[in-house]
């Protein structure tokens, strides 16, 4: 069921690129996950109640995954990256093809489109080697604001990547007030 409703609502997904809307090819989860179902129980179980079942943060104040994930998959080291998350990378989730099989839930599902044409999904051996790369709580803002600002100018990402963070001196990231 759910990869029939992921193929009917993808399929009209709409991408966002230089010069214009161009419609998506049409997104089989299971060409990126061995277990559609199971990778989204793992999200809503593990991530859900911080990004949303549905990826969009309400009412957390995280980035929102919807719509935008995908962008991350644009250059090497934003892809890591998005391993490296310390709730990624410590997660519960032991096996490291399940974790696969939820990020690339994340980036393919969630993502909507937003992930370049061609991506190759998140495989155990990636995950494997980026667990032991964990980003610390410490660095994970500023490496975030430096990664988006990667995507926005490299990869022609929105500038809304950024939005929830602010730099108030070279290096120093603060959440925005409100």
């Amino acid at each position: 069921m759910l990869a029939t409703l992921g193929a009917i609502v993808l399929a009209s997904v709409m991408i966002f690129a230089r010069g214009g809307v161009h419609a998506a090819p049409a997104f089989d989860p299971a060409s990126t996950m061995s277990d559609p179902a199971q990778a989204k129980i793992d999200y809503i179980e593990n991530c859900g109640g911080c990004h949303g079942v549905r990826g969009d943060t309400v009412p957390a104040h995280l980035p929102e995954l919807a719509n935008r994930v995908g962008w991350f998959m644009c250059t090497p080291e934003a892809r890591a990256y998005l391993l490296r998350l310390p709730n990624v990378a410590h997660s519960r989730i032991t096996d490291n093809a399940e974790l696969a099989d939820l990020m690339n839930y994340v980036v393919f599902v969630l993502g909507n489109g937003t992930a370049p044409a061609g991506t190759k999904p998140f495989t155990a051996d990636e995950v494997t080697y980026n667990r032991k790369l964990a980003l610390t709580n410490a660095n994970l803002t500023a490496e975030r604001l430096r990664l988006a600002n990667q995507i926005v100018a490299q990869c022609h990402a929105p500038a809304s990547m950024r939005d929830l963070y602010v730099e108030k001196a070279p290096g120093t990231v603060i959440w925005p007030t409100q």
